[in-house]
């Protein structure tokens, strides 16, 4: 594969697609407004140009710290092209995190978005004296010495006529030149910033390209942080391709934007699909009695068909007559909820549940998994179109390579791969080898077929005091599925055996109290409640008949809130940090123990 730059893909694709009646869309004053290629170009131009003129030179750090929206994708590229390395921060951060980020990149300029945003820096620039300019999107959110874009841009747009070659001397940028620093939002330690150069997120485009097949006339809604490496690259890759790139108003508003914009593609992490699928089975199971045995029905039709067809059988025709009767009762209202529009709806961040895929592959929704980190820019495989085995990540994408490790860690090899971690030797050893194999951390397998599955994070194992390993996320994730849970972490290392903190789902589980007409004050008393308990412990465990007696956890222990990123047992990509959970929840943790295991606790003591 030959070696590439993002800001070659980016002029390139304003020519290809200059007469294309809209690069990207946004919702303002209630109405979807469309920038065209030659309109980003030129707002492109002017930031990069402003950027300049502010004194940031090639090789500068520009950090963004932002929501998922159109002046992200603007400024980003405007970095490009000015030949600095833009550095992304979650919006979802607090400001001693952001604080963290802004010094250790040694940023000298940083942009946010709102009020809200500029607010963190204005409290930590004091203790920052790299930080030279503070520039926020809001006009009517400036303060504190902050500028605004648009004085940016206009700034450019000024002196456009003194940089006759600005196109060569941005394209001038070479393949290994650095493209961005994007710190892991790290489940355990502080986060590590991951130096990625333009031919290490260009290579994962031009490879991404015969793996998805969208073009030209499609449209994606764009709802991931562009702060996450998956959200960005696949957006290079929408504009290298032509689509229409659709800013959602924000998470709250997916739904309506769905229906709105009515997509063709749609990218987004598990949780989400499982929030889908919770509240499609949570409306069938809960309407009339016709109802719930019609989309019972529909689902076994569905599961049938999709047996059928993914193992490459002919339908017969009394499925396929079955299946088109279910597609017409059930399966076509869940895809008008989407638009009904889409061709392809692609996970990526962590696994989704077999179950799920294969559902939605039943209604006429092709969901695609693949699989990444930061650090591989961030595509390592995806499933084939064609034939996506569910439950899998699919195969390696063109230029990588993946094997497994004796112990069972994934190892990875292509141009993707990261150049190192920012100002850290020994971790840049530690993850890739003399060989050039990136040690991913995740534990998987290869099946005969070169499918790749992921069956835990090296460090999540849990290594029970019998000496038995425990892989905890398979299980959570079985668990999540309950429309009684909301989250769930198993917990047991060095421990006689393993349980499995959960936090329930209120919103199904106080209509089932109101229902039996249990009393309770709060919802930290409802669920000391006998009642309570034993049907959580009925819905938790009653989903994991098919562990090994030594997997099983002993204890259901309920929890009156879910896990957050503000607690710090979340990470901002939504993972859970392992170690956090254990440390805030420790008091509990040791209690559980203690009354299954008195003796040793007396010992203990």
């Amino acid at each position: 594969m030959n070696a590439g730059t993002l800001t070659r893909l980016f002029f390139d694709a304003v020519e290809q697609y200059a007469r294309h009646p809209a690069a990207f869309r946004y919702k303002a004053g209630g109405a979807w407004t469309p920038v065209t290629h030659r309109e980003a170009e030129e707002r492109v131009r002017a930031i990069a140009l402003g950027l300049r003129e502010l004194g940031i030179q090639p090789g500068d750090r520009v950090a963004l710290l932002a929501e998922t929206r159109l002046e992200w994708a603007l400024v980003d590229y405007a970095c490009l092209c000015a030949r600095a390395a833009d550095v992304p921060i979650y919006p979802s951060l607090p400001a001693n995190q952001v604080e963290y980020i802004l010094r250790d990149s040694g940023a000298s300029a940083v942009f946010c978005s709102t009020a809200v945003q500029l607010a963190k820096v204005v409290e930590v620039r004091g203790r920052l004296p790299a930080l030279q300019h503070v520039i926020v999107f809001e006009s009517d959110a400036r303060r504190d010495g902050a500028i605004t874009l648009a004085d940016v841009e206009a700034k450019g747009l000024a002196v456009a006529a003194q940089y006759p070659r600005f196109k060569e001397e941005a394209l001038a940028v070479r393949p290994d030149d650095l493209a961005t620093l994007i710190y892991t939002s790290g489940t355990t330690g502080q986060p590590k910033g991951v130096m990625l150069t333009h031919n290490n997120i260009w290579s994962n485009v031009i490879a991404s390209v015969a793996a998805l097949r969208v073009s030209e006339g499609d449209s994606c809604l764009a709802c991931l942080p562009l702060s996450h490496i998956l959200e960005r690259m696949v957006d290079y890759y929408f504009f290298h391709v032509g689509v229409t790139i659709n800013y959602a108003q924000s998470t709250d508003t997916i739904s309506q934007d769905l229906r709105d914009v009515r997509p063709t593609v749609f990218v987004a992490v598990p949780r989400l699909y499982e929030k889908v699928y919770a509240r499609v089975l949570e409306r069938a199971l809960t309407g009339s009695a016709l109802k719930r045995r019609i989309f019972l029905w529909a689902k076994r039709v569905g599961e049938q068909w999709t047996t059928h067809r993914l193992s490459g059988i002919p339908v017969p025709l009394g499925l396929a007559l079955r299946h088109a009767i279910a597609d017409r009762l059930v399966f076509s209202k869940l895809r008008a909820g989407t638009g009904g529009r889409i061709k392809l709806f692609v996970s990526g961040g962590a696994p989704l549940a077999a179950e799920i895929g294969r559902f939605f592959y039943s209604a006429g929704l092709v969901t695609i998994e693949g699989y990444g980190l930061t650090e591989t820019s961030p595509v390592l495989t995806l499933n084939p179109l064609a034939r996506p085995k569910f439950g899998t990540v699919g195969k390696p994408i063109p230029g990588v390579q993946v094997e497994i490790a004796p112990d069972g860690e994934i190892l990875a090899k292509g141009p993707n791969v990261m150049r190192s971690y920012y100002n850290k030797p020994d971790a840049t050893h530690e993850a890739i080898d003399a060989e050039g194999w990136f040690h991913t951390g995740d534990i998987g397998e290869l099946d005969a077929e070169g499918y790749l599955k992921i069956t835990d994070r090296k460090k999540d194992l849990i290594k029970t005091a019998g000496g038995k390993y425990v892989a905890p996320q398979p299980i959570e994730n079985t668990v999540k599925l309950n429309k009684f849970v909301a989250n769930a972490v198993v917990l047991g290392d060095q421990r006689k055996f393993p349980i499995i903190l959960v936090a329930p789902n209120f919103d199904s589980l106080e209509p089932w109290a109101r229902e039996r007409k249990l009393a309770y004050a709060s919802r930290a008393e409802l669920i000391t409640l006998p009642d309570v308990r034993a049907k959580m412990e009925r819905e938790v465990i009653g989903g994991l008949r098919d562990l090994a007696k030594f997997e099983m956890p002993k204890k259901v222990v309920l929890i009156e809130r879910d896990f957050t990123i503000e607690s710090g047992e979340l990470t901002p990509t939504l993972k859970v940090k392992r170690r956090a959970v254990e440390k805030n929840y420790k008091e509990l943790i040791d209690r559980v123990y203690a009354e299954a295991d008195p003796t040793a606790a007396a010992i203990e003591g």
